[in-house]
């Protein structure tokens, strides 16, 4: 397998050079996830300011983007989130993964402050900064349109208004639809006076047994269109679960409310779809398509054109802040104009929704009405945050900080910072909702999730021990769970049963991987691919052998190293909980059990190989699962 090369960037000197670890023995050495928490937990020691110098901020596809394996275009950004204080983390696709690696390179790290605003050019494999005093200002839209000007088929990552004002939910926009969204590593890119990545490669991505290759890229490919879950989610991207999370009265309904919405199934469903979407949109290698181009024909906002229908904006911008399907599509292009998460943004100002009608923010602090349902407010505070104007410098803090600052501190819906997406676990209980108390980044669903994932049923077990299989036997039968031993113990197939705890630290392990190797995490590819197929794949691409089970345990150490730099960061056990609110009935919805919950908790944690207050042990050579 071939040494890594990566670019370091010394924005305090300009300074560039690249480097070749040797990490022959470790996960780091596929890129993407692993090689960034290796990087980080060297380089960030306690106290390091997230907006300061000191800081890193690293790019780093994952092993198979650019490669032509089915969906390898995933990139993972990483540095010390100024939201949360912890792991910062966020992974996008499109091209930008291929076209590093086009370049030669498999990651770059950025270290320092500029002086003044800078961009990084790639044209082939030369490296340049560039002065981007004319692009600094420019919302991202904006500097996309003058950047293309001088690299008119690049690939982007960049930052908008909000990163460069350090609004801690900032995002790195990938081009023009598409973003590093989540734990704020626009913030971090816009403290460092870096306004844009620009790529024009040249080279190629080549396998070290080509004709190998080819043959597991098509054995992926058949894979992939077999899965239960292929044909829906191509039909319908993640617009298909919407009516679910209705049904079940999950939604967040007016920040977590636990109210139900009615009709929700029927104004949310495939009508959406048949009213506004125009076409799709696919990133590198992939014929799925999950992404919505939309289209609005009447209204205020007639003529807009953009991405749009995604299932967690839908749900936050529609049910947390009561808004309407078309002002949610305003509401996108803000957050990727001005470049901020939409998650965070659109809890920040539903919580400030909440506490304008409850009579908690005082008049000086907002100059307009914060009425449920008001898409021109709640657009106007959206462009507030991003230029840290009067209620919008407090929200730009984040909700937890913003909360607290308020005197409200149990109105912002967050773990460890990150503020919580779209499923409110009284109505949902399974590992989606579970894994936000154990993401290394804080109140988020992407880094947690079945595989075999039955949206149909919501078994609600009493002990928040169990969540429903109830699929056919040929899944079972199929699932890719090594050894077989573990199998059998998280999938109980006497019964059609999930056991949450293990199912909750297999995923995450497997999801992990994901996001080394640089694939899409999506239902079709995690139901269809495991560690064998993984393991396959990497021995023909790289030449290297590495079992589906040591994989697995190597995913483990990653997520150990991660957990043990969230602890080094100052993060107690106190972190992993949730909002009080979850703890209390609300209409229909029962208040989630605190003693039950950390019984759950702890079996996780044994399942972890850690002790009860969730620290893994100092070393892990072998971190194979109980």
């Amino acid at each position: 397998m071939k040494s890594l090369c990566i670019l370091e960037i010394d924005l305090s000197s300009g300074c560039m050079e690249t480097t070749s670890p040797d990490l022959t023995e470790d996960l780091a050495q596929l890129g993407g996830l692993a090689l960034n928490a290796r990087i980080l937990s060297e380089r960030i020691p306690r106290g390091v300011d997230p907006l300061g110098p000191d800081n890193v901020l690293i790019f780093s596809p994952g092993l198979l983007a650019g490669s032509g394996f089915p969906t390898a275009s995933r990139t993972e950004a990483s540095a010390l989130s100024p939201l949360t204080g912890g792991f910062g983390t966020s992974n996008s696709g499109l091209f930008f993964g291929g076209d590093l690696k086009r370049s030669g390179y498999d990651a770059l790290v950025f270290r320092g402050q500029a002086k003044n605003p800078v961009f990084l050019a790639i044209e082939g494999k030369m490296p340049r900064l560039l002065d981007a005093f004319p692009l600094w200002g420019r919302d991202a839209w904006e500097a996309i349109e003058d950047l293309e000007g001088l690299y008119p088929k690049a690939s982007m990552a960049l930052i908008g208004t909000a990163g460069e004002n350090l609004v801690r939910f900032a995002s790195i926009q990938n081009r023009r639809h598409d973003a590093w969204g989540r734990t704020g590593l626009g913030a971090v890119m816009g403290s460092k006076k870096l306004k844009a990545i620009v790529i024009a490669p040249e080279g190629k991505v080549k396998a070290f047994h080509a004709e190998n290759f080819r043959s597991i890229r098509q054995q992926a490919t058949q894979a992939i269109r077999a899965s239960r879950y292929y044909e829906p989610f191509k039909a319908t991207g993640t617009m298909g679960a919407m009516p679910v999370y209705g049904k079940f009265s999950a939604l967040p309904t007016r920040n977590f409310s636990g109210e139900p919405i009615p009709e929700w199934s029927r104004n949310f469903g495939r009508s959406l779809e048949e009213r506004y979407i125009r076409g799709r949109m696919a990133c590198e290698s992939c014929w799925i398509a999950c992404g919505h181009l939309v289209s609005i024909e009447k209204g205020p906002y007639r003529g807009e054109d953009l991405k749009a229908l995604e299932i967690t904006p839908t749900i936050t911008f529609c049910a947390q802040a009561g808004l309407s399907v078309e002002d949610s599509f305003k509401a996108t292009e803000l957050c990727q104009r001005l470049g901020m998460d939409m998650v965070s943004a659109g809890s920040t100002a539903a919580m400030a929704f909440e506490l304008w009608e409850k009579g908690k923010i005082p008049s000086p602090h907002t100059t307009y009405p914060l009425c449920w349902g008001d898409g021109e407010a709640f657009c106007r505070l959206l462009g507030d945050m991003a230029h840290r104007q009067g209620m919008g410098n407090i929200l730009a803090e984040g909700a937890a900080r913003a909360a607290k600052k308020l005197g409200e501190a149990e109105a912002a819906m967050h773990i460890r910072g990150l503020e919580i997406p779209m499923i409110d676990p009284r109505g949902r209980w399974s590992s989606f909702t579970f894994g936000m108390l154990t993401n290394i980044r804080g109140g988020d669903h992407l880094r947690c999730r079945n595989p075999f994932e039955n949206l149909k049923e919501n078994l609600q077990d009493e002990d928040l021990i169990w969540e429903a299989f109830r699929l056919p036997e040929a899944e079972y039968q199929k699932a890719d769970i090594v050894p077989a031993s573990l199998k059998k113990k998280i999938l109980d197939s006497e019964r059609s049963q999930v056991h949450l705890p293990l199912m909750a630290r297999w995923s995450e392990d497997l999801i992990t991987l994901f996001n080394t190797f640089g694939i899409c995490i999506r239902p079709p590819l995690l139901n269809a691919i495991g560690p064998t197929l993984l393991s396959e794949t990497c021995r023909a691409f790289t030449g290297r052998d590495i079992s589906p089970e040591t994989l697995m345990q190597q995913a483990a150490g990653t997520w150990d190293t991660i957990r043990r730099f969230n602890l080094n960061q100052g993060e107690g056990p106190e972190a992993a909980s949730f909002p009080r609110k979850f703890f209390l009935p609300a209409h229909s919805l029962k208040g989630l059990c605190p003693e039950k919950l950390t019984l759950v908790l702890k079996s996780y944690y044994r399942a972890r190989g850690w002790d009860d207050q969730g620290h893994p042990p100092k070393r892990t050579p072998d971190t194979r699962m109980v």
